[in-house]
């Protein structure tokens, strides 16, 4: 099904790609000057492969997948599976009955999302890491990453082997306001300030800093009840990303 899907991507692909081009022939030349014969026999030809790859496929959903899925999967992980759905979308229209979740469910679902487990372990939403691999995963980003809590005071940030900007642990614990420069003050209390009362919840920048082009961006971090849990600052570098072209597809290092 994986590999139908992949089929079908592809398919769909070149009927869009053959669309456009035509579309683009014809706002440039008129209709008259476009054989509609030819236009035919094109359309025809990119249309019923995925014609009939999407037939097979719909078959093998409605009477093998679908009909497997009923018998083996039980009803506690259909819940799971309906949040997995609520939670990427569905694929023209989400049904109002699905999305209704109350809000102790909300809550309930908030408690739990990230505890601190025996073993040293912390268990997500999403899957458990060990503190070591927690921290292992956040230093690898190509990123630097800063947490300041609620009250403004910073609590965290990533040790990256290239880190950016220089932090060191005196900021742990310290104001926000106190970590920068006089200058800039006002602007990083704004951005606060927008963030908590809901009005903005991503502020950016970008500048130049030793012939490199660093980009720079505040998210607001907010709890599934929209409550403002604190500010995400993210830096990073730029500048081999903005020179990428094309595509590259296979890895240079493999023999």
């Amino acid at each position: 099904m994986w590999l139908e899907h992949k089929q079908i991507r592809e398919r769909k692909k070149q009927f869009y790609d053959l669309v456009e081009t035509w579309n683009k022939l014809y706002y440039a030349y008129s209709m008259e000057k476009i054989d509609y014969q030819d236009f035919n026999k094109y359309f025809s030809a990119a249309a019923k492969p995925l014609c009939d790859i999407l037939t097979n496929h719909f078959f093998k959903e409605n009477n093998i997948l679908f009909p497997s899925a009923l018998k083996l999967i039980t009803s506690e992980e259909w819940e799971d599976i309906r949040g997995e759905f609520e939670e990427i979308g569905y694929c023209t229209f989400t049904p109002q009955n699905l999305i209704e979740m109350s809000k102790a469910k909300i809550i309930e679902k908030q408690r739990t999302k990230a505890t601190l487990v025996s073993k040293g372990h912390l268990q997500f939403e999403n899957g458990t890491f060990s503190i070591e691999e927690a921290e292992a995963v956040l230093n690898t980003l190509s990123v630097d990453i800063t947490f300041i809590d609620k009250e403004d005071i910073v609590r965290y940030f990533n040790r990256g082997k290239e880190r950016i900007f220089i932090r060191t642990k005196a900021v742990i614990g310290r104001k926000v306001q106190q970590c920068h420069p006089q200058n800039s003050i006002q602007v990083v209390n704004k951005i606060l300030e927008s963030f908590k009362e809901g009005e903005k919840n991503i502020a950016e920048f970008w500048i130049t800093l030793n012939n490199r082009l660093l980009h720079i961006r505040f998210f607001a971090i907010k709890d599934e009840s929209n409550y403002y849990l604190g500010t995400l600052e993210v830096v990073q570098d730029i500048t081999n990303i903005k020179g990428i072209m094309g595509e590259k597809r296979l890895l240079d290092w493999v023999g």
